[in-house]
């Protein structure tokens, strides 16, 4: 429906007849109104018609336009220059994505114009002047990172979660608050809040997920992981599972993140968990002991770490999720999965094609399958982004843990 008004919109640009003009693609139709307002030599008429355009646009939440693999990126705004950065040119790095927009002569109004995959989904912003960068402020729809909103730019063939949008029916279970452990294998304080099904009982069992970057995963805007959990339980389509979500920021300063040293195949990091926090939880908390009950969550850095951490103790972690993995930070990681005994892992792994680890992801998929491993790979036509990785979960708890 919105597109039939925005086609009617666009219809009062030119003399044809309906049937010359409306083309069922409302990128087309978009470019030929692009041109008819560059060719209006009245000002006044202009202002008018790029008033009018512009309201059809924004009011029908139609910026950026799309159809089939086509993209019409829109700006209206005072500036020397316009471009568009986000996942799909590596947020600047990949030159090869021409991201320059195009000034309608005599207007405010930039456009671009780009190909890609009609099913992507991409992080993105607004670059004025080379400097500044800016939300789209007529797009509503955004993705939060750990730095903050993204816009959100959805290809037709992109399809949302619904699983990420809380059940109203379904019961929501207990999340603590932060939970402190001394380590004295690491001489420091960590931090971690941990998920208890509604259903939670001690007289029965429950398999556990230990969540890396845990303060983001359990976040309701990036990894969404307590809704997920609430939801797929509600609908029992996994069993109740216990969540621990570790928090690699200093509980003491959290401006001081540790991840990068605590997930780049750190033996003492592995042995905190092992040796600490593992049997912390599983003295406080109902959980199996099982490895095939136990599963280690993690994405970029943190994906380095799943993949480290199963590999090196199969007995321990009998599933492992590994999203967008940093291969790159240790390339090391390839050997030690390569000669390591782990043969009945229970693996899900997952990257994005679009300026993400995607040759790291791919080498490592070409070892699990000369290993001769099961496991779940799967390619995105996204970036580095929790707008991808939080929209698995369904996935990956339901491979780990369902009925």
């Amino acid at each position: 429906m919105r597109y039939l008004l925005f086609i009617f919109v666009l219809l009062s640009f030119s003399a044809c007849s309906d049937s010359q003009r409306h083309s069922n693609n409302p990128v087309s139709d978009l470019e030929q109104t692009l041109a008819e307002l560059s060719a209006i030599d009245d000002s006044l008429l202009l202002a008018e018609k790029t008033d009018q355009l512009w309201d059809s646009l924004s009011t029908h939440s139609i910026i950026p336009t799309t159809h089939d693999s086509t993209v019409i990126f829109l700006f209206r705004g005072e500036a020397e220059s316009v471009s568009w950065n986000g996942d799909f040119n590596s947020w600047s790095g990949d030159k090869r994505f021409q991201n320059s927009g195009t000034n309608v002569p005599g207007t405010d109004l930039w456009f671009l114009k780009a190909t890609l995959p009609a099913d992507g989904r991409y992080d993105y912003k607004v670059t004025i002047n080379d400097e500044q960068w800016i939300l789209d402020p007529a797009n509503p729809y955004q993705q939060w990172s750990g730095f903050g909103p993204n816009s959100e730019l959805r290809m037709p063939e992109w399809k949302p979660e619904p699983l990420k949008v809380r059940l109203e029916e379904a019961p929501k279970g207990n999340f603590s608050g932060d939970q402190m452990i001394h380590s004295d294998i690491l001489g420091y304080d960590i931090s971690y809040r941990v998920y208890l099904p509604s259903c939670y009982s001690k007289d029965h069992s429950y398999p556990v997920a230990y969540f890396t970057d845990g303060q983001e995963y359990s976040h309701d805007s990036l990894g969404a992981s307590i809704i997920m959990l609430d939801n797929l339980i509600h609908l029992k389509k996994i069993e109740p599972v216990i969540g621990v979500f570790v928090s690699p920021l200093n509980p003491d300063d959290e401006s001081e993140n540790r991840r990068a040293e605590e997930f780049a195949m750190n033996e003492n990091y592995l042995n905190f968990y092992t040796q600490e926090l593992i049997p912390g939880i599983e003295s406080t908390y109902s959980v199996s002991e099982n490895a095939e009950d136990r599963a280690i969550i993690g994405t970029s850095f943190g994906g380095l770490a799943a993949t480290y951490f199963a590999f090196s103790r199969p007995d321990i972690f009998g599933n492992t999720c590994i999203q967008a993995p940093a291969y790159w930070y240790r390339e090391d990681i390839y050997d030690l999965v390569r000669n390591s005994s782990a043969t009945d892992l229970n693996i899900f792994m997952s990257v994005g094609t679009a300026g993400d680890n995607t040759v790291e992801a791919r080498l490592m998929r070409d070892i699990f399958m000369k290993k001769g491993l099961d496991f779940t790979y799967k390619e995105v036509n996204e970036g580095h982004s929790w707008g991808a990785w939080s929209t698995q979960m369904d996935e990956v708890f339901i491979q780990f843990f369902g009925n």
